[in-house]
């Protein structure tokens, strides 16, 4: 086992006193209180970090509505908060293992795949959103008044920054996550208040300090760590608060909306998912297995556009979860330090507990366990799992289970497949696995998900939107969409 050694900032960033940045100050919960972080790998504590009182979050909202409106923040020009993006991807790059090795530490996943695929995109997305920050444009169309027609006039909108942004994460993609909110906010002129999920706050916090080295204004971003329940609850009903933004579980996105919608905030919910990977005949079903076992292991399967739903056609039903479950017995866990590891722990004991339950529920009613189906420690690991002989009504397949569990059904001909595949709450994700390009043209606008992959699956680029259909969500993150997310439209009318 060849497990990497920390950087010596790495231990540094770890060992330092918890402090969350609120304005221009590196401080300590309002009234002094922490809470632990535990190593997913061997569940013993890594830290400890501010818990973040009502007091708190009101402060950090404060300062980023004074940096929004008051400070040389509301003044600067698109050019800066471009060049101010491209430092802020530089310092990242400069620190991309230290990124990573954060990551793998406080969420479990491989330092490795962290460093080339969640860091580099991250960093990615905020160059691609800097590029945006001098393209924000409005529109001069020739108007009509009928009750002055002798009068002339002048007409313009404008797209302003919406204010301030609050914003709340999840734990499985903790850094990426943060900047599609940071990017977008920073390229359009708005101040932000991140919560970190409450597990994995770590990145948020070099991140946050990193930001400053940029050179952005004091108040423009700040961190503050806590619960969901108190820090996250008092974010969502802070009235200061311009936008919410929010990526998490369908079931507290439903309770963001309803407080966003009370007092009218503007919000984007990116939520959870039950992605259907749909694999039909003339597939290259080598490709396909290797696709769709990606496609649920990939982050232990804690993804929320994880293909955790398999359809193949059933002449090759049985080869593709054969092949499917002899990818995952060949699959090494451990320690995401650890650079031969394939698939490293779930986040927490209760997460691990609860992917275990969805296991044996599947068990008591008589499911078939192709492969995996055991849990193990110390750490919180949950062997790759491959389930068969399940009704399409089980919560197996109507549930988001978001571990590595993959529920697998064979189906007679597409309107089977886009029935069962359409048969969720959710719709986030799908996948077409088929060279027949007639086949996957008349499926793809039938299957009513926000993102369909064809011979490819959770395949994300900056230029993208990303989101959901259903009670996967509400907006999109990625992409142009993304700054009509972050921006109001107005318009003015000037009589001659």
């Amino acid at each position: 086992m060849a497990i990497a050694t920390l950087l010596p900032a790495t231990t540094a960033f770890i060992q330092r006193a918890p402090r969350m940045l609120i304005g221009a100050d590196w401080v300590e919960a309002a009234d002094g209180q922490t809470m632990p972080l535990h190593n997913p790998a061997t569940g013993e504590q890594l830290c400890v970090v501010p818990r973040a009182t009502v007091e708190d979050v009101d402060r950090a909202v404060l300062a980023a509505r004074q940096a929004f409106d008051d400070s040389p923040w509301s003044r600067t020009r698109p050019r800066e908060r471009q060049n101010l993006l491209w430092k802020l991807a530089e310092l990242m790059q400069r620190d991309a293992e230290l990124l990573a090795q954060l990551e793998c530490l406080n969420n479990g996943k491989s330092a490795a795949v962290a460093q080339a695929m969640d860091v580099q995109l991250a960093i990615d997305f905020l160059r691609y959103m800097a590029g945006w920050a001098t393209k924000i444009e409005g529109s001069s169309p020739e108007v009509s008044l009928p009750l002055m027609p002798d009068a002339q006039f002048h007409s313009f909108i404008r797209r302003e920054a919406v204010g301030v942004v609050g914003a709340i994460v999840a734990w499985n993609f903790p850094l990426l996550l943060a900047c599609w909110k940071l990017g977008p906010a920073l390229a359009t002129g708005c101040t932000v208040v991140l919560k970190p999920a409450d597990e994995t706050p770590l990145t948020a916090l070099k991140l946050a300090e990193l930001v400053q080295e940029a050179g952005y204004p004091a108040g423009v971003f700040n961190v503050v760590t806590g619960t969901g329940i108190t820090a996250g609850s008092a974010l969502t009903r802070n009235p200061r608060v311009d936008k919410l933004t929010f990526t998490g579980s369908t079931a507290v996105g439903k309770e963001i909306g309803k407080v966003a919608m009370d007092a009218m905030t503007r919000v984007t919910l990116e939520l959870g998912g039950k992605s259907p990977t749909i694999v039909l005949a003339d597939a290259d079903l080598d490709s396909a297995a290797a696709g769709a076992a990606s496609a649920i292991f990939f982050n232990q399967g804690q993804v929320c556009c994880a293909g955790s739903r398999l359809y193949v056609q059933r002449k090759h039903f049985d080869r593709v979860v054969a092949d499917i479950a002899g990818i995952a017995n060949a699959m090494k866990l451990g320690s995401g330090l650890d650079a031969s590891v394939d698939m490293g722990p779930l986040i927490s004991a209760r997460q691990q507990e609860r992917v275990w339950r969805y296991i044996e529920t599947g068990r008591e009613s008589g499911a078939t366990i192709a492969c995996g189906g055991e849990q193990f420690g110390p750490g919180y690991f949950v062997q790759p799992t491959v389930i068969v002989d399940v009704d399409q009504r089980h919560p197996l397949v109507q549930e988001e289970i978001f571990g590595p569990v993959l529920v697998a059904i064979p189906f007679d001909d597409e309107a089977d497949a886009l029935r069962m595949a359409n048969d969720s709450p959710y719709g986030l994700g799908a996948s077409l696995w088929s060279n027949d390009l007639a086949a996957v043209h008349r499926m793809i606008p039938r299957i009513r998900s926000g993102s369909v992959w064809v011979n490819c699956h959770s395949a994300l680029d900056p230029a993208l939107p990303f989101g959901g259909y259903k009670m996967s969500g509400v907006g999109r993150e990625m992409g142009h969409a993304a700054i009509e997310h972050y921006t109001e439209l107005k318009s003015v009318l000037i009589k001659l």
